[in-house]
């Protein structure tokens, strides 16, 4: 009789392991399907367009049944996507904005000379900035970006705008250097780290830079908050106009895969490297 009580001891603690396995299995799976299906969403999107909507919308459906917050929070960011062509202010942020310490101007970077001094693109984006900046005289202002001179390690672009935005009258009181970030998704989530720990007063932002980096810029930072659950929101821009300059709807995908974590597929994506034909094709 005590063998048996034994055996049956055993064979119910065997069977509560096996349950207790399984159920860490499927935990790890939803992480690794979440993951999974953002991507093929963002990817869908950002190759096809309008033309992805109906199956955009499916893995979206399936993504909610999978993970329920990434699910809402994937859907607001969708949304944002499709209505990411902002209007364009040149020169200057336009009027009516919130001239409080509540509005924060973020000025996004270029990449530096290799010796560390800045192109005529980020002078003009500087003016622009300063031109808003004399407009909103209580508004705080970001300057993001980070050491890309090839040749001069030391130089970040954050810092170097910094300087000349305090060399050109502005209140270095006023001027917030993030110095981290190599790409227009890092100065999102670098930015909004300052922002939450240093500033918590800032509750709306308003994007400066070139003309065809606004939409970019606008979305990156949009979907920043929402994945963050932030209370900042974009609210306004002022654009350089550029002689030239493009940014694809793929490279905004893969700032947005950057931004839900998946910095490898990002990268594949910003050196064209990725491989669409990995996914299930569009139809399916």
């Amino acid at each position: 009789m005590k063998n048996k009580n034994i055996t049956r001891i055993m064979a119910v603690i065997l069977t509560l392991w096996l349950i207790f396995s399984a159920a860490g299995c499927k935990k790890e799976e939803i992480r690794r399907d979440t993951q999974e299906i953002i991507e093929e969403i963002v990817v869908d999107y950002g190759s096809y367009g309008e033309e992805a909507y109906t199956r955009v919308d499916r893995l979206l459906q399936e993504l909610s049944g999978t993970d329920p917050a990434a699910g809402d929070k994937w859907s607001a960011i969708m949304d944002l996507w499709k209505d990411a062509e902002p209007e364009l202010h040149y020169d200057v942020l336009p009027d009516g904005l919130n001239d409080t310490d509540a509005l924060c101007i973020v000025v996004l970077g270029f990449q530096l000379e290799p010796d560390g001094s800045m192109r005529e693109e980020l002078i003009r984006r500087l003016e622009t900035a300063k031109r808003s900046a004399e407009k909103y005289p209580n508004a705080l202002i970001v300057c993001t970006g980070g050491g890309t001179a090839a040749e001069n390690e030391s130089a970040t672009e954050a810092d170097k705008m910094a300087g000349w935005l305090t060399e050109n009258g502005v209140s270095p009181d006023r001027v917030i250097a993030e110095n981290r970030s190599l790409t227009t998704a890092q100065n999102a989530i670098y930015t909004f780290d300052i922002l939450t720990k240093d500033y918590p007063q800032v509750k709306e932002l308003a994007v400066v830079s070139s003309d065809y980096h606004i939409a970019t810029g606008n979305l990156l930072f949009g979907a920043e908050a929402i994945l963050t659950g932030s209370d900042i929101r974009v609210v306004s821009n002022a654009a350089w106009k550029a002689p030239s300059g493009t940014l694809s709807s793929m490279f905004q995908a893969g700032a947005l895969i950057e931004l839900s974590g998946d910095v490898d597929t990002a990268f594949e994506i910003y050196y064209d490297t990725y491989d669409i034909h990995e996914l299930p094709p569009l139809d399916s």
